[in-house]
């Protein structure tokens, strides 16, 4: 087990990389877009990686389970409806989505490898650790589970 594995929340993952991609965009090559015309395309962006986050949140909170990644060991039961039977991971890519939207924002293209830095992190040091909790805790149904509903998208 690494050092990293379930120790740093998803949530300061994400704002660390979005720090990083806000120190780096304006010294990377960009569009020669306007700001207003940047938000243009990234609201709806934004507002979708939001409403994704609050749907696994929500899908949680009606199966009465916990939302702490940080012990996947402590779920209570497999989620396996609402957003949960198109995406086994859909708070992290609501977080990915909302990275994305921030790259379109600040206007660099080569800002979009923090998403990308983002999807190999919670790959290896989050979601690997959550799903042999979960395929400890729920056996056979996990995996199951697991063939049936991508990972991401």
């Amino acid at each position: 087990m690494s050092a990293l594995e379930n120790r740093v929340p998803p949530l300061l993952v994400a704002g660390l990389i979005a720090l990083l991609m806000g120190l780096s965009g304006p010294r990377l090559p960009g569009t020669e877009m306007a700001w207003t015309a940047r938000l243009t395309f990234a609201l709806p962006v934004l507002l979708l990686g939001l409403g994704v986050c609050f749907a696994g949140v929500l899908s949680f909170h009606r199966a009465r389970t916990t939302v702490n990644p940080m012990q996947p060991q402590q779920a209570s039961v497999l989620v396996e409806s609402g957003i949960y039977q198109y995406s086994r991971n859909p708070m992290y890519l609501g977080f990915a989505i909302i990275l994305a939207a921030w790259a379109l924002a600040l206007g660099s293209p080569l800002t979009l490898l923090g998403v990308v830095a983002f999807v190999l992190y919670m790959n290896r040091f989050q979601i690997e650790p959550e799903e042999w909790a979960l395929e400890a805790l729920f056996g056979e149904s996990f995996v199951r589970y697991r063939a049936r509903v991508r990972r991401w998208i």
